[in-house]
């Protein structure tokens, strides 16, 4: 069946669209190698990754090679395809998975390893590579769970460790070669393992004692005995110009420019502060000129300065002032989502207040000086309580703390200290309305960090301390938000976990796990009852490590050396401070050459660029009001957006033609734009219209070709004239073709007309009510034996039927069969 049948009936089909802005127009036959870029969870978090984004850019900027998208399909959509027998589907071309070369995987927690199964299993592609042969796509991954895959990696042809932006040309014009000679697929898993930062898992073999403890890896190829993680020396013009803007609304709805990539702070918890140094500072002119471009090309409301710590960028001062010059105007805000204590200083905060204040979190991590020194966080009390000061005197009445329980060494005063520290910050400042949100969960030890030897709290350990912190935090403007330890649990199952674990992820798949990291999805019982039918337990990953034991990620080097690694935990245990060698100079991790891999600062004096920024509006534009009309068609894969999601779409379209509209006052502006009333998701329509107040006049043809260059597949303008009505009509006259799968008759509409009431049972906001539709109707008729023609009245402040549930109930239709009716809204005689 056609998937674009399917995706009426699912609870969010903008998921699945494939129609953002920006997406290049590459043609199938045109290209010789076809990538397909996986996420393994659903598009809200997909297309938030900034990782894919760059890959996808990457790919598709040459002619020879292609990729598309594919997000982890809702189970509301699996069970639709697996009732139909229709495949997965890519979303551009709506191409099956198996069409491609390629499937990447992006590996990004270990809470989303069974919807990696069910992509595959939706696409009819073996588990197990050894499964597979030449007729099936090359499984990669890649990202950050890339340095312990071992519980998937029997799942994977290859793993790429470390950055991807020159591995995966390395990596395509090999397999250019490979399709071109025709090689079997054993030659190719050969000659993969010859590109540096590739992991080829059948090229490794895992042991186990009769016990079934792990006992190590054998390298099974000479010369291949050790992984070592690939490194980009330095940052290019690999992030992309023209970001993908969703249709939808997304986790991070905004557009994301990576600051610098790394972190040596040595947080001796934190994974990624090992995985991704040294720290390379991207240039803040380029910074300057992709922030420019991107929002012109986007029309996003927010600008987000990414990095693992934003404040220690060394031109962060003197950019975010060009940033906020250049963007306050358009009212665009700037984020930065990543800031340490003691680098928010009042400065940035004033800067970052110009357009609105965005979040404001800050990240204690333990309650106690002594803690956060055993964890080498490097700040104290005091600095947190002068950065709670300095915000709320600043305006802001929300901050976020985050902290993790379970710690190394952590007493019953560490834990009690959580509380009355966020009681402390909570008293820093004045006035009413101060909030602060304690967000808690339980320590994970992950991989190539100092703290991987250590134990895991259990689930029962992890519920006690957050009912601790339950009882603690009932102070007024004090909130906790809990991390399930549950979840927690089965995170540090598969962080620590080794290739047995596969077995326990295919039985826990066929039981119904899927979305694991959503706290209602989530089932522990289920991964109970699965791991005791293939005998595995699971509370014995969360034991301490010995340090003689062989660890399942040992063959995999992520640049960091083992004997740093340990010499940092004795640290953590004697409370000794490791600075940053940034700072500091070189801690001697065993990373850098000196030669190509270092640290890359830009502390020089910046010089910028001139530039003219566009103008606020003057006084007598803010007095000024020209009111137009915007009629536009809405078809296709346009017929999935919500009402919400249509608006957002106008906004951003307006915001990259610059229309000049007039703004609500108040904390959050908005564009004062009216919509005709909402559609019924999947209806089709060439009969919608909104107004829009501007500040000035504009001439109408030029700026209906202005946003229909704008407008994503789907969406087209068809006129633009002035109309000073300003209000959207109450009442409204529509008609409706319906296109049926078979014929009708007459009889049943006569029937319709014959009746003097014709009620209806709908379901309005989860309860069932009875509407007439007779009244709403004010033609019905079969222009031939296919064809519907419907036209009804609606009233804004009137419950109303839809135009399918009408007619539905007037032919007697069965639900399944309305996948197959197109509806089409057209003008009606008294179109407004």
């Amino acid at each position: 069946m056609n998937p674009e049948y399917l995706l009426p009936l699912v609870r969010k089909p903008s998921r699945y669209c494939g129609n953002e802005f920006n997406v290049p127009a590459k043609k199938w036959p045109d290209v010789s190698l076809r990538y397909l870029l996986t996420f393994p969870d659903m598009y809200e978090i997909g297309m938030s990754h900034q990782g894919l984004q760059i890959l996808y850019h990457i790919i598709n900027r040459r002619p020879d090679l292609l990729a598309e998208r594919l997000y982890a399909p809702d189970t509301d959509l699996e069970e639709l395809l697996r009732q139909s027998k229709t495949p997965l589907f890519s979303l551009e071309s709506r191409h099956q998975p198996r069409d491609f070369d390629v499937l990447a995987f992006t590996l990004p927690y270990e809470l989303c390893y069974t919807n990696i199964l069910t992509i595959l299993d939706l696409a009819a592609i073996p588990f197990y590579s050894r499964d597979r042969n030449e007729e099936h796509p090359l499984i990669l991954g890649g990202g950050p769970g890339a340095f312990h895959p071992e519980p998937v990696a029997d799942f994977f042809d290859a793993i790429l460790l470390g950055d991807g932006e020159e591995a995966i040309v390395e990596i395509s014009d090999l397999l250019l070669l490979a399709k071109t000679e025709a090689w079997a697929r054993a030659q190719l898993l050969s000659a993969l393992t010859d590109i540096k930062g590739v992991y080829v898992p059948a090229f490794f073999e895992a042991s186990y004692d009769t016990a079934g403890a792990f006992k190590g890896v054998t390298p099974l190829k000479a010369g291949y005995e050790r992984v070592q993680r690939r490194i980009l020396p330095e940052f290019g013009a690999d992030q992309p110009l023209v970001p993908l803007v969703p249709v939808t609304k997304i986790v991070h709805d905004r557009l994301g420019i990576e600051l610098a990539r790394g972190c040596t702070r040595g947080c001796r918890f934190c994974q990624a502060g090992m995985i991704y140094r040294p720290v390379r500072e991207r240039d803040p002119e380029q910074v300057l000129r992709l922030a420019t471009t991107g929002i012109e090309a986007s029309g996003f409301e927010e600008l987000a300065l990414l990095s693992l710590s934003t404040g220690d960028y060394s031109c962060l001062g003197p950019l975010l002032v060009k940033l906020m010059d250049t963007f306050a105007r358009k009212r665009v805000s700037v984020s930065m989502p990543s800031m340490r204590v003691g680098t928010l200083t009042p400065a940035i905060m004033e800067q970052i207040k110009r357009v609105r204040k965005t979040g404001f979190t800050v990240a204690p991590e333990a309650g106690t000086d002594r803690l956060r020194q055993v964890i080498n966080k490097g700040i104290t009390e005091e600095d947190l309580l002068a950065t709670c000061a300095s915000a709320f005197s600043l305006g802001w009445k929300l901050i976020k703390f985050y902290f993790m329980f379970g710690l190394p060494t952590e007493s019953r005063e560490d834990l009690a200290a959580i509380p009355a520290l966020a009681l402390k910050g909570l008293k820093a400042g004045s006035g009413p309305g101060r909030r602060i949100t304690v967000s808690a969960a339980t320590f994970v030890p992950k991989p190539h960090t100092p703290f991987q030897w250590e134990p895991q709290l259990s689930v029962e350990e992890g519920f006690a301390r957050v009912d601790f912190l339950k009882d603690k935090l009932k102070e007024n403007g004090l909130q906790l938000r809990w991390g399930d330890p549950r979840q927690s649990f089965l995170e540090g199952v598969f962080s620590r976990g080794d290739r047995r674990l596969a077995g326990l992820i295919v039985e826990a798949w066929q039981r119904g796990a899927r979305f694991d990291a959503w706290n209602d999805r989530m089932h522990l019982d289920t991964w109970r009852q699965a791991a005791a039918a293939v005998g595995i337990d699971l509370e014995r990953y969360l034991a301490r490590r010995d340090f003689q034991e062989p660890l399942p990620w040992d063959h995999l080097h992520c640049g960091v050396e083992p004997d740093f690694i340990r010499a940092e935990y004795d640290r953590a245990l004697a409370g000794t401070y490791t600075p940053d060698c940034r700072v500091h100079g070189c801690q001697k991790c065993g990373l850098c050459d000196f030669k190509s891999i270092y640290p890359r600062l830009h502390e020089k004096e910046v010089q910028w660029s001139t530039r003219q920024d566009e103008q606020s509006e003057t006084p007598a534009e803010k007095d000024s009001h020209f009111h137009y009309r915007i009629d536009y068609s809405r078809l296709g894969r346009a017929r999935l957006l919500s009402h919400l999601e249509l608006l957002q779409v106008f906004f951003r379209v307006f915001n990259r033609v610059g229309l000049p509209l007039h703004y609500s006052q108040g904390f959050n502006p908005s564009p004062k734009v009216s919509f005709s009333p909402a559609l019924p998701l999947g209806t089709e329509s060439r009969a919608e219209y909104l107004f829009v107040d501007l500040l000035r006049a504009i001439e109408p043809q030029e700026w209906l070709t202005a946003i229909n260059r704008q407008l994503p597949e789907g969406l087209l303008v068809t006129a633009v004239q002035r109309d000073d009505r300003k209000n959207i009509p109450a009442r409204v006259e529509t008609c409706y073709h319906f296109r049926l799968p078979a014929p009708v008759t007459n009889r049943r509409i006569a029937a319709f007309w014959a009746a003097d009431t014709f009620p209806v049972t709908v379901v309005r906001k989860k309860k069932e009510r009875i509407l007439d539709g007779r009244p709403q109707v004010t033609d019905l008729r079969r222009v031939d034996e296919k064809t519907i023609q419907l036209q009804m009245i609606s009233e804004v402040s009137k419950a109303a039927l839809k135009p399918l549930e009408l007619l539905q109930a007037v032919l007697q239709l069965a639900e399944p069969d309305l996948i197959h009716i197109r509806v089409v809204k057209e003008w009606s005689r008294a179109a407004p």
